[in-house]
């Protein structure tokens, strides 16, 4: 709340918890002029400091320590050597191998969709009404192009992640200790 400090008004209480706006110099002062425009400071000081005590000409001032910055947490998902596919929804990040992946939307949205559903076979019908939502005109090739394009930000090494179901759909197979790729997996 701010109050202006009239002349004629008596000295302030000392426990009041009230800004006071203050004219540079006082009323009736010569040096005052024409009425400018105030100017005046914002002071924020921590709870239980009083702030007349800041500004007392000749004695101790409380101290007052600046804020520190909170250091980052760690990263929550460090990366693993089995190559797991690691997806932050919040921070809408997926990573694999300790890489980030450069994902658009609807790419995050249908591997996040199917990381979170592992071994599960997903329909091209089910993937286009949670993933695009049903208001989606378009066909079961729109999913096919998509995913093509996510197992190719997957790389060689873990493209075989995304198994298509011939005819009906794909599902995602996460990583095996010891499984690295289509050969130890008995394909071709």
């Amino acid at each position: 709340m701010t109050t202006p400090l009239p002349s004629e008004n008596p000295a302030p209480d000392p426990g009041s918890r009230h800004l006071r706006l203050v004219p540079e110099h006082p009323p009736g002062d010569p040096a005052a002029g024409a009425a400018g425009p105030l100017v005046g400071y914002v002071v924020f000081v921590p709870e239980g400091t009083d702030p007349a005590r800041l500004f007392v000409p000749d004695g101790p001032r409380p101290v007052i320590h600046p804020l520190t910055p909170v250091p980052a947490a760690a990263d929550p998902d460090p990366a693993e050597p089995d190559g797991e596919i690691r997806v932050d929804a919040v921070r809408r990040v997926a990573r694999i191998d300790g890489r980030v992946l450069d994902l658009t939307y609807l790419e995050f949205e249908l591997l996040a969709h199917l990381v979170a559903h592992p071994d599960q076979v997903l329909s091209r019908e089910s993937l286009i009404g949670s993933v695009w939502g049903y208001g989606h005109i378009g066909d079961g090739r729109t999913v096919d192009v998509h995913i093509a394009r996510v197992r190719a930000k997957l790389g060689r090494a873990h493209r075989h992640r995304i198994v298509t179901v011939r005819r009906v759909g794909y599902k995602y197979t996460p990583g095996r200790p010891g499984c690295s790729g289509p050969a130890s997996r008995g394909q071709s």
